[in-house]
Order: C-alpha cells, then sequence, then structure tokens
C-alpha cells in the first residue's frame, strides 16, 4: 500500500482474517501505537485490532478493516450527517475515558511550540521577508499561553481527528493514525473534525455535530465548549495555515497552499471570540489583515 511521512503498510490476504502488517520507523513509534491501541480496546473505540508484534523488527500485525475512509465516503457523495454524527460519538467515547499512562502532554507549551515552527518559522519569513526577532517569538509565546492558560485539561486528544483517519464499521467510526495521541483538552479534537482544515462543513452540519457531543457529554457546557473550541481553534488555525508553506517550500508540496484560505477564514471567525484576545491583539500589532494568507 502506499507509504506515509512515517510509516508503511502491506495488505496481507489469505489468512483467516484481514491484516495488514505495519512497519513502524522505530521502537517509540510502535510503543505509542501499542498504548493507544490497547488502550481504544480497553474503552469500546473501534481501531483496528493488534493481532501480533514483532517488537524487535518495530512491526506489527494489525486488523484490516478496508480502503473506505470517512474521507473516501464524503468524496463519493455519501450522506454526511450520519457519518459525522458517528463520528462525534466515536469521540465522545474517547474522551469520557481516563488516558492511559505514558502520554506526552498537549498543552499550552507544546502548542506555542508548534505554532512557532510553522508561523513563525516558515510563513513569518516567507511573507515578511525576514525571521522574527526573538521579542515577536516572546509575544507570540505569551499570547497563546495567556489564551490557552484557563482551558487546562487532561483528557485524551487524538491530535488529528479528521475524516481521513476514520473508517465507518458496523461497530461505529473507527480511529486510525492515533499513534500521536496525548493528553490535553478535548475540544481539540472536535475543532479538527468540524473546522476541518483541508474541507467545507457546513454550518449546520458543524453544529449539530457540536449538538450530539454536547448530549453525550453534558457537562462540558455549551458556553464553556465555545471558549474553548474558539482558542483550541485560533492555535490550530494558525499552526496549519503556516504549515501548508513549510510542506511548500521545504518538502516541494505546493497543493497543500490550496487549503491556505480556508484556514485563514477559520482562524478569522476563530478570533472573534473573546477568548481568543491575546492572539488577536498580538496578530493585530504585527500582522496587517491584508497579509493573513498565503505568501504571494
Amino acid at each position: 500500500m502506499p507509504a506515509d511521512a512515517s510509516k508503511r503498510y502491506t495488505r496481507l490476504t489469505g489468512g483467516p482474517r484481514g491484516a495488514l502488517l505495519m512497519q513502524t520507523p522505530d521502537a517509540d513509534y510502535l510503543t505509542a501505537f501499542l498504548r493507544v491501541a490497547r488502550h481504544l480496546a480497553a474503552i469500546g473505540v473501534p481501531a483496528p485490532a493488534v493481532i501480533a508484534v514483532e517488537a524487535a523488527e518495530n512491526l506489527a500485525l494489525v486488523e484490516d478493516l478496508g480502503t473506505a475512509s470517512m474521507a473516501e465516503a464524503l468524496d463519493a457523495g455519501a450522506d454526511p450527517q450520519p457519518l459525522y454524527l458517528d463520528a462525534a460519538r466515536s469521540m465522545a467515547r474517547l474522551h469520557a475515558s481516563p488516558p492511559p499512562e505514558g502520554l506526552p502532554a498537549w498543552d499550552a507549551a507544546a502548542m506555542s511550540r508548534t505554532a512557532a515552527a510553522t508561523f513563525l518559522d516558515w510563513w513569518w519569513p516567507a511573507v515578511l521577508g525576514a525571521p522574527p526577532s526573538d521579542a515577536v517569538r516572546a509575544e507570540l509565546d505569551a499570547a497563546i499561553r495567556a489564551m490557552l492558560a484557563p482551558f487546562a485539561a487532561g483528557g485524551i486528544v487524538h491530535r488529528d481527528f479528521f475524516p481521513a483517519n476514520l473508517i465507518p464499521t458496523s461497530q461505529g467510526m473507527a480511529l486510525i493514525d492515533f499513534q500521536d495521541a496525548a493528553v490535553g483538552h478535548s475540544v481539540y479534537d472536535l475543532v479538527s473534525l468540524v473546522e476541518d482544515a483541508r474541507r467545507d462543513v457546513a454550518p449546520a452540519l458543524r453544529q449539530a455535530v457540536i449538538d450530539e457531543y454536547l448530549t453525550l457529554r453534558p457537562e462540558l457546557g455549551a458556553a464553556d465548549l465555545r471558549a474553548a473550541m474558539a482558542v483550541h481553534a485560533a492555535q490550530r488555525h494558525l499552526r496549519v495555515a503556516a504549515l501548508w508553506v513549510r510542506l511548500d517550500r521545504r518538502d516541494g508540496k505546493p497543493h497543500y497552499l490550496a487549503h491556505g484560505p480556508r484556514c485563514w477564514a477559520l482562524l478569522d471567525r476563530a478570533l472573534a471570540h473573546e477568548a481568543a484576545a491575546p492572539l488577536a491583539r498580538f496578530l493585530d500589532a504585527h500582522v496587517p489583515r491584508a497579509l493573513r494568507r498565503n505568501p504571494a
């Protein structure tokens, strides 16, 4: 099967069940994958079952759930609402359980570092013509930390919860590519799903998914959820809008820039919420609205 940036799959046929041989890049990757896979199995969230492991070779034999992801179903014209609501249910089940031990933190410090690594290191010099100063770096770090500080949380987050990483099954929406799961605020996954960087989500569908998620997790509260979504959306969209620039300039993948306008528009919407004010003030001070776009 086509390889991605970190692992390779070989589809195996002729055995007692469909299986994929997964070749991971190193022991840490395999350990992270297995940790989360076992956790998902324990809490009843659909995911590929681990059939066997050969740790010395960084190999795992995992259940083959097929090739039809939620993204492919949407592209083929499937009704999006049942798919998105199934995804919301799997997400709520994931978030309702305590995370396994050993996951990294996806906290304000980590989110600030990752935003700087794309926005300041790649987008900034591409658009503004020179690297940012140390003072600018410190200001962005302070803004993101201040914005996220009221929303610290200790739950598990998938971190890339979007249709290409979801597979419809008879048991519900299955999760794949979960090896980067971390401990953070659950709404990060909700933002990833309903404010997708790669595809538009209709406003009515977005609200239906949020309502379904709140029905399953009413302890979050609608107002608190909206505020938490705004600040995590602001960080994510800033980081990903600039990530497309890195993929273009460093990796020779300019087609990703097509998603830039969507990300900048989603960022603008997130910044309108008062909870995102620290980041909004930083951008107003340093990046005129006319420049909030892909490099020319």
